[in-house]
């Protein structure tokens, strides 16, 4: 896995990600949000022990039909998909341990 440090723009439908195999984080926020700032250490802190995890960081939004999809609303919002299906979430962590929780 390698860790994205920036939020990229929304490229993925949900229908995309429905269908991509294997274990994803979607990160869902903005680059200038300070909460998804704060929270940039301990995300790469435990994703960097999580080879088998893909990471993607979506620059969400109003009107952004992905993170609607998932009814995010307050960033970062992190959910692990697993081929294709979301297994669980984590919204505004505030800790490494928080983060870790996503994973079995």
């Amino acid at each position: 896995m390698s860790y994205v440090k920036t939020y990229e723009e929304e490229t993925l439908s949900r229908d995309a990600v429905e269908q991509r195999p294997g274990t994803w984080v979607l990160e869902f926020g903005a680059n200038w949000c300070g909460h998804c700032i704060a929270a940039q250490k301990d995300i790469e802190t435990v994703l960097a022990s999580r080879a088998e995890v893909n990471h993607e960081k979506i620059a969400d939004g109003p009107g952004r039909p992905l993170g609607r999809s998932y009814r995010v609303k307050l960033w970062p919002t992190l959910i692990l998909v697993r081929d294709g299906q979301e297994i669980d979430r984590v919204v505004r962590p505030t800790s490494a341990e928080q983060i870790r929780q996503l994973f079995p």
